[in-house]
């Protein structure tokens, strides 16, 4: 499943650009996301999310795949499996940086994500929701972080 979201954060893209490819500076902007070990290029870390009356932690790892700058595009990749073994997600998010000319940086976020488990007998309108509001959450802590 494809989700496609975006924010506008008020800094420089050179700011922002190094923040999105700081994994540890920018995971405690994401809800329920924590990272716990370093392995090579990789982490390894968990995140919760509550999907209607489920929560889920995941167990897994996250790495950036791809960063090209000269386009402002970063590609992270993260997989994880639930700790209780009740299903798996995974997820591609490619990050496109835009310099809006004003001082503010437009954020395109693609998701192509995964999931197997409880949380993938809810439809897409309800993965939707939940990928905006954390998304949105994102936002305004990587604009506080940036500050």
């Amino acid at each position: 499943m494809k989700l496609e979201n975006e924010f506008t954060v008020n800094t420089s893209i050179d700011e922002a650009w190094k923040a999105m490819n700081d994994l540890e500076r920018v995971t405690p902007c994401l809800p329920g996301a924590q990272l716990t070990a370093e392995v090579g290029d990789e982490y390894e870390g968990t995140m919760t999310v509550k999907m209607g009356p489920v929560t889920q932690k995941y167990n897994g790892t996250v790495k950036i795949q791809d960063a090209d700058e000269s386009s402002h595009r970063a590609v992270i990749r993260a997989d994880g499996k639930d700790a209780r073994g009740q299903g798996t997600a995974s997820a591609t998010i490619t990050s496109t940086l835009n310099d809006d000319g004003n001082g503010s940086v437009h954020v395109q976020v693609e998701t192509d994500m995964q999931l197997t488990g409880k949380v993938a007998q809810f439809g897409r309108g309800m993965h939707k929701d939940v990928a905006s509001k954390i998304m949105g959450r994102f936002a305004d802590c990587l604009e506080r972080e940036l500050l």
